[in-house]
């Protein structure tokens, strides 16, 4: 199964083939797990979305349309999030900011990346879900534009003025 794209596995998917889908959750459920933890800070809700995205790509297969697998994926990924925090009344912005408890004496620097989700925390969640999805998950500009609703000029343009907000967030607090 490893020679064929996700798009190939998705539109077998939507055909019918739903023993397919275990490809695509092998493949991706530490993916969007990852970018639901970090947008919200919550193990536990990060599961259960997790799985509630995997679950709509079945409930929702037949509106798949040979586009970028990818962008669709996190696309409900991000429509999870978002109706799950208007259900509970919720902005991203009540998220508190994560805390990150060292187990070494407290005279030793916490390691960069603990700095480098701070600095996360500080900014927007729109920001954030860019940055996210851009550099970590490595997703291009033209599929971020269609998960975003925008072009891919405007995206990289929005990302780019991120990264410098996050440099100079991450080297003020070190």
């Amino acid at each position: 199964m490893e020679e064929l794209s996700n798009e190939m596995i998705m539109q077998k998917v939507a055909d019918g083939n739903l023993d397919m889908l275990k490809v695509l959750f092998d493949r991706h459920h530490v993916h969007v797990y990852n970018f639901l933890y970090k947008m919200s800070g919550d193990k536990m809700l990060s599961e259960d979305l997790t799985q509630d995205v995997f679950y709509k790509l079945i409930k929702y297969r037949t509106s798949y349309k040979n586009g970028s697998f990818m962008s669709w994926m996190f696309t409900i990924a991000r429509n999870s999030l978002k109706t799950h925090f208007t259900r509970n009344h919720q902005n991203h912005l009540d998220v508190g900011v994560l805390e990150f408890r060292s187990v070494e004496p407290e005279n030793v620097v916490l390691d960069d990346y603990s700095h480098l989700q701070n600095a996360l925390n500080q900014l927007t969640p729109e920001d954030r879900e860019l940055v996210i999805l851009n550099r970590f998950k490595e997703i291009r500009y033209e599929e971020l534009s269609e998960i975003v609703g925008s072009t891919p000029g405007a995206v990289k343009t929005k990302v780019c003025r991120v990264l410098k907000k996050l440099k100079k967030i991450y080297l003020e607090n070190i």
